[in-house]
């Protein structure tokens, strides 16, 4: 292949890539910096009920539950027991009886296998289920919010009078209301005896932040305006007239899908519910130490996310999702498509070079004296910029923090934590292609020093 197409072809992508910048700074970075924080309602007119499925979570569950119950006094918590291996349920029953009598506002919910260990949706189905035994047939329901939180989650106390807003729970066509998330541990390094192990765990768990609270809010406050904001599986309030209207005769608004959260919001959305975001509050969470960890998770939601690739037809044919919308939530589901496409067609121009030149080295002098290397440098730059962006960004805005230096380094660990993604979509296909469709539970942090402690000892 010549010089004169290899150029060509390189210009073709550094000016896709400039365009694809500009539209991303419009539409995503802009509204994200203009946001105001927006006034709040009155929790008092809600009846608020927390799920929290467990799977041996001994470790974290006490003080989870004692924080709901101590921050959130009048809230149901619910702990879905997932036929846990250690002591979780017996932690729960320990925190039921208090001073000598019941927690009224505590409640467990047992499961046992064959039924158990099958999926977070299913063990929140079993908490929704005990809910509306619970409630009875003839109790109101209108103003009933499930919060779905983690066995390590932490809402922050302002959560529930942010999210009865006018303009989210205080509004009867809004379904579901997703809270920003962040990480606790951004400034709690591993407990590792070796210093780069400490470096990398607590840089890990930064970035989770900066992913969270920059890039993933930003993309949520832009679905406000195609109504396509998507719910997650932390810190996910949804009403309850809005589940039983998607639970069916066999009382699951849940699904099987490793991806259960944007599931959910897909059928919410399909059925004429509305969906919220707040970044006014958020839900605290741990951010993973461990990078084997974290690209088991994110190969989890990868593989998720291929599974929702069944509902196209259905968002595509819903009369209650706008073509704008319907083209972002499809846009979104191609992603580990594209990342699996990009991972093949990247490197094409490079290898291009490399062949055309192998032959007659004296061509890339040619090339870099055409300003070739100008093409390839905007290439990668456009390839870069729309990650890297967000490091000074959160330096900024999340951090109170006037380092730009700081904020340009984090925005290319940021782009290097990004590009992680093409690995596990890779691993997301081929756990698809051979059927390993088996939800794995992320172990905590907690979990992994308490494991490396008895080692220790031992």
């Amino acid at each position: 292949m010549s010089v004169k197409v290899l150029l060509a072809i390189t210009q073709a992508f550094a000016l896709t890539m400039s365009v694809a910048f500009l539209v991303y700074v419009v539409v995503i970075v802009v509204p994200y910096l203009r946001r105001k924080p927006a006034p709040v309602g009155d929790p008092a007119g809600f009846t608020w009920h927390f799920f929290v499925p467990c799977r041996d979570e001994q470790t974290v569950i006490r003080e989870t539950v004692r924080y709901l119950r101590t921050t959130f006094r009048k809230a149901h918590v619910w702990v879905v027991d997932d036929d846990s291996e250690d002591r979780t349920a017996r932690v729960v029953r320990m925190l039921w009886r208090r001073h000598g009598g019941y927690d009224p506002y505590l409640h467990l919910v047992p499961r046992t296998r064959p039924e158990a260990r099958t999926g977070k949706g299913d063990a929140l189905n079993a908490a929704y289920r005990s809910l509306n035994e619970w409630m009875g047939p003839d109790a109101p329901r209108d103003d009933v919010v499930v919060v779905v939180v983690d066995a390590d989650g932490r809402p922050a106390p302002n959560c529930l009078e942010v999210c009865a807003a006018e303009h989210l729970f205080g509004d009867p066509g809004i379904g579901a209301v997703q809270l920003d998330v962040r990480m606790s541990n951004v400034e709690t390094p591993p407990p590792s005896r070796n210093p780069v192990g400490r470096w990398f765990g607590l840089k890990l768990a930064q970035l989770q932040d900066l992913e969270f609270r920059t890039a993933i809010a930003a993309i949520q406050t832009s679905r406000g305006f195609t109504g396509t904001i998507s719910m997650g599986g932390n810190g996910q309030f949804t009403r309850l007239t809005a589940l039983d209207s998607i639970a069916g005769e066999t009382a699951e608004p849940w699904r099987g899908s490793l991806l259960e959260d944007f599931e959910l919001g897909v059928h919410l959305l399909t059925a004429g519910w509305r969906t919220g975001f707040t970044p006014d509050s958020h839900v605290a969470q741990e951010g993973l130490y461990s990078l084997r960890r974290f690209l088991v998770q994110r190969t989890r939601w990868g593989q998720g996310t291929m599974q929702c690739a069944r509902y196209l037809r259905r968002i595509w044919d819903s009369p209650h999702v706008s073509t704008l919308g319907a083209a972002e939530m499809m846009y979104y589901l191609a992603q580990p498509w594209l990342q699996l496409l990009g991972s093949l067609l990247y490197p094409i121009p490079f290898i291009l070079l490399v062949v055309s030149t192998a032959g007659d080295p004296a061509q890339m002098w040619t090339w870099f004296t055409g300003g070739a290397w100008i093409l390839f440098a905007i290439y990668g730059s456009f390839g870069l910029l729309p990650f890297l962006v967000w490091g000074p960004i959160y330096q900024l805005k999340c951090l109170r923090s006037g380092n730009i230096l700081r904020g340009v380094g984090l925005g290319f660990a940021y782009a290097a934590y990004i590009y992680t993604f093409y690995v596990t979509s890779w691993r997301a296909l081929f756990r698809l292609v051979r059927g390993r469709n088996g939800w794995a539970k992320t172990r905590r942090n907690t979990e992994q020093a308490a494991g490396a402690k008895v080692a220790l000892d031992a």
